[in-house]
Parts: structure tokens; C-alpha cells; sequence
């Protein structure tokens, strides 16, 4: 991995869901706590795609939003470009977070319907540049515009006169108008068709060769993370279970969790074969199972697992995996031929 432009050390955030004080007193309950990320810690580098990728409620978008500051960490430290932006050392200074932008998921929730589209990509150039002069800032707009396949002719339209991949080609061009260097993309193609998907991914790749970006890419979707990202993280209830190169995490999953969401993908070379799903579903997050949350599903687990949170190790080909069954060898190698 090339040198880190962004790094998170033992990250968490949780989140207060108890009832009011005097209902606590009343009906004598503790305080509960959402663990909505408890402990995550990876590194990207220039130019590289991190993918992130789990379950519904497993912490990715709150991962996603610690990362650009909308949520400020319980614990742990999130270095940018060698400034610390977030824990007990965190650089006060506005400009230490200006090369960060967010792609959101919803292009018909996170566009004003009410703004053009001009004024909507000229906004965080307002917001970090306010001393630009009109010249400049229309300039801006146009260019950013033209990076994203639209015409600064669009800027005088609202965003409901466009289609769903349009819109999602603004959010992106919002993004870059302030020449940021790292993208946070929380899921920025599911709420398109396949064949818009396509086109907005193989955008974001162009970008990333001409621009040199770095990418954090959420996504529910296997298919796109592969495509689009080098390293793939895994998540299981605020945790990161895996985390490896794509190509090896495709071919060899380490983790059983890993080898349950490869499985639930539709392969037609494997029609006729036996498929072992995992049981059960996951587990209530205000009250998450002792030691290794993963184990009330999976069918490697022993009392350990049970009693004994599992650390991320470092294996050899660069993939770290917090696993005991995979550490002391009761989990089988699962290589996919052709995958």
C-alpha cells in the first residue's frame, strides 16, 4: 500500500438510546448504549479504493460520517494527511478536513430542489474560498461540471429537469469543486439502475486516474465493490472482520462471516451444487452476544469464541482477520477457483 492519506486508530462511536432519566428511576433500568462502531482501524492510501461492505446496521455509513466529521468519535484518533482531525489531539484548524467531500447515497435527497444547479455546486467553494470573485466561482462550476460529463449550460437548471444519474453526476461535481483530494462515497450508486451504475462507476474510476483521488466506497453491493476497489474491509456489528486485497478476498474469504455474503451472491457455476447457508440473523446491537459477536451464526465456533473477543491479526498476502477459528487452523481455506 502506497503512503496513508487517511488513517483511523480504534475507532468508536456509540450512541445514548436510553429512555428518559425518570423513566429509568421508575422502571430501575440502566442506560443503553448503541455500539454502533466499536474499534475500527484501517489505513488508505493515495490514490487507493478502500471498500467497505456488511450487513444493514453493521456501522459502515457511521464509519463514513466519523470520517468526514459529521460525528465525533467516543474513542480512538483519525489522522488526514498527517493532521490529526478527530480524537483527544484533534488539529482545531478548519482547513485540516477541506480535502475531504462526501458523495451521499439518495441524488434526489442530498440535491436543494429548490437551488440551481450552479448554486449547489458553487457551495463549498463559498463555504472554503469566501473571498472568490464571481468570475472565478462560475469558472469553477463550469469545469467541475464538464468533469462529470455535463454542460455548464446545465448550471441554470433545477435538479428535478434531471434523471437520477444526472443527479448523482451533480453530487459528484459538488464534491470536486473544491479540488478535494479524498472521497467518502456512502453507497453513491444503489439508489440507480444497473446500467446507470456503470456509467457513474466507470466515471469515478476515470476521476480517480485523472485526479489522483483517494476513495472510502460503501457499498451493499459485492459486484461494485469489486470493480471499483483495491482493499476490501468487512463489517459485522461495529467491527471489521476482514480486511484484505480485493482479488484475494474474492477468491479466498477467510472469514465465515466473508464466505456468508460471497454466498448469498447468485452464481450460476454453482447451480446444482450444495450451498451451506449460515443460521440465524444478527443480533440485537443493544444487547450484542459475549466474545465473538459473529458466534451465535457461525459453525466453526468452540467457547472461546463465546466467551473472547477475537483481534484483527495480520496473515500473510496483506490480510488481517479476526477470526480464532481461522488463527488456530479450525476453519478451512475456502479458495473459489475462477472467482
Amino acid at each position: 500500500m502506497s503512503t496513508p492519506l487517511i488513517t483511523l486508530t480504534d475507532v468508536a462511536r456509540y450512541f445514548d438510546v436510553s429512555p428518559p432519566w425518570l423513566n429509568r428511576v421508575l422502571e430501575r433500568e440502566p442506560r443503553a448504549l448503541l455500539k454502533a462502531v466499536d474499534g475500527v482501524s484501517f489505513s488508505i492510501g493515495r490514490g487507493e479504493t478502500l471498500g467497505l461492505v456488511g450487513e444493514s446496521g453493521c456501522g459502515k455509513s457511521t464509519v463514513a460520517r466519523l470520517v468526514v466529521g459529521l460525528y465525533a468519535p467516543t474513542r480512538g484518533t483519525i489522522e488526514y494527511d498527517g493532521k490529526t482531525v478527530a480524537g483527544s489531539a484533534a488539529t482545531r484548524e478548519a482547513a485540516a478536513r477541506q480535502g475531504m467531500q462526501m458523495i451521499f447515497q439518495d441524488p434526489y435527497a442530498s440535491l436543494n430542489p429548490r437551488w440551481r444547479v450552479v448554486d449547489i455546486v458553487a457551495e463549498p467553494l463559498r463555504v472554503t474560498h469566501p473571498s472568490i470573485g464571481a468570475p472565478d466561482l462560475e469558472t469553477r462550476v463550469g469545469h467541475a461540471l464538464e468533469q462529470v460529463g455535463l454542460s455548464p449550460a446545465d448550471g441554470e437548471k433545477y435538479p428535478h429537469q434531471f434523471s437520477g444519474g444526472q443527479r448523482q453526476r451533480i453530487s459528484i461535481a459538488r464534491a470536486l469543486a473544491g479540488e478535494p483530494k479524498f472521497l467518502v462515497c456512502d453507497e453513491p450508486t444503489s439508489a440507480l439502475d444497473v446500467s446507470v451504475q456503470a456509467q457513474v462507476l466507470n466515471l469515478m474510476r476515470d476521476l480517480q486516474r485523472s485526479l489522483g483521488l483517494t476513495y472510502l466506497f460503501i457499498s451493499h453491493n459485492l459486484a461494485v465493490v469489486r470493480y471499483i476497489a483495491q482493499r476490501v474491509g468487512v463489517m459485522y456489528l461495529g467491527r471489521i472482520v476482514e480486511l484484505a486485497p480485493a482479488r484475494r478476498l474474492f477468491r479466498v474469504p477467510r472469514h465465515p462471516y466473508t464466505r456468508m455474503l460471497l454466498e448469498s451472491v447468485p452464481d450460476l457455476s454453482l447451480v446444482g451444487k450444495a450451498r451451506a447457508a449460515v443460521a440465524g440473523e444478527v443480533p440485537n446491537p443493544l444487547d450484542p452476544p459475549p466474545g465473538c459477536t459473529f458466534h451465535p451464526r457461525c459453525p466453526y465456533a468452540n467457547e472461546r469464541c463465546r466467551r473472547e473477543v477475537p483481534a484483527l491479526v495480520s496473515l500473510a498476502d496483506d490480510v488481517q482477520v479476526a477470526c480464532h477459528g481461522v488463527i488456530e487452523g479450525r476453519v478451512p481455506v475456502d479458495a473459489r477457483v475462477g472467482a
